[in-house]
């Protein structure tokens, strides 16, 4: 049997009881479930052909970005050469490949990894732990929330929570996907006032983050987020211009539609794969009507 669900500030020690207010959160979703074996690992070459294919790059385009002959890429992409470290680097910079995979593909070349995945309470990320902390905090009486690379809620300050009440308590199970949540049936779906609008940009923002990732973890929640129904009586229109300045996330709760522009927070220079893979969205009354609810809603406690 399922285990019963936990209210999302609750998450292994976040919330009331924890050590600090967003401790045990942060590294309850940085640390999945074992995988299942993977197959035998691919040859450099395959590796790098992959990314410049994803890139839509020749081996012209791509040589002349390295500074190096298209002779010797070829020779490398079928493994007639074995690139140098500094070689591997520079490659996947130009290929702008996440650090996650500049590893593998070290790895693939014969050398040791050179970005490190720590969890949130290494000692080493003390003060990237506390960034987040502070954001988080000093955001409310807005919600505020952390998410790693496959959209499951890190942390959440505590407006958040007031959000997700009326949700299927199989959805806030740790990790809680926040995609999965936003567009369920059984989630939040029926109570987003635009949803048909909101769905178009929360897939776009995954297209956008499958291209740059090549991740097919996401490649296969945008397919299953694509199958949901939308619910009866929704809002099919699609206006042909925007009045206002951003998309707006409208929620609708018994005291009114509450309406939020967002905004995303990542780290600037991560050399470490959880930073880089760590984004904070924070959101922000559209009118006057929703700052004056959340304050209301904060002081309920």
């Amino acid at each position: 049997m399922a285990r019963p669900a936990q209210p999302v500030d609750y998450l292994q020690g976040h919330g009331k009881g924890a050590g600090l207010p967003y401790d045990g959160a942060m590294n309850a979703s940085l640390h999945p479930p074992a995988r299942q074996p993977h197959p035998a690992p691919r040859a450099f070459g395959e590796h790098l052909r992959h990314w410049r294919q994803h890139r839509r790059l020749s081996q012209l385009d791509l040589a002349s970005e390295a500074d190096i002959s298209t002779r010797h890429l070829s020779f490398v992409e079928t493994g007639r050469a074995s690139p140098s470290r500094e070689m591997v680097l520079r490659l996947s910079e130009r290929l702008d490949i996440p650090l996650r995979e500049r590893n593998t593909l070290l790895v693939a070349a014969g050398f040791a990894p050179m970005y490190r995945e720590r969890a949130l309470d290494d000692p080493a990320l003390a003060s990237a732990r506390q960034a987040v902390e502070l954001i988080l905090k000093s955001h409310e009486p807005y919600p505020a929330l952390a998410m790693d690379r496959h959209w499951n809620m890190v942390a959440c300050n505590s407006v958040v929570p007031h959000l997700l009440a009326g949700a299927d308590a199989s959805l806030l199970v740790a990790p809680v996907n926040v995609l999965r949540l936003s567009l369920h049936p059984l989630g939040l779906a029926p109570r987003i006032a635009n949803l048909v609008q909101w769905r178009t940009h929360l897939f776009e923002r995954l297209r956008q983050q499958i291209v740059a990732t090549a991740d097919p973890v996401l490649a296969d929640l945008l397919q299953e987020l694509r199958a949901y129904p939308v619910p009866e009586g929704a809002d099919l229109h699609l206006e042909g211009e925007h009045a206002g300045i951003a998309m707006p996330f409208r929620f609708s709760t018994p005291g009114g539609v509450l309406s939020f522009i967002s905004t995303i927070t990542i780290f600037g220079t991560p050399v470490d794969v959880t930073l880089q893979e760590l984004a904070m969205e924070t959101f922000f009354p559209a009118d006057e009507f929703t700052a004056q609810a959340l304050r209301a809603l904060a002081a309920q406690g």
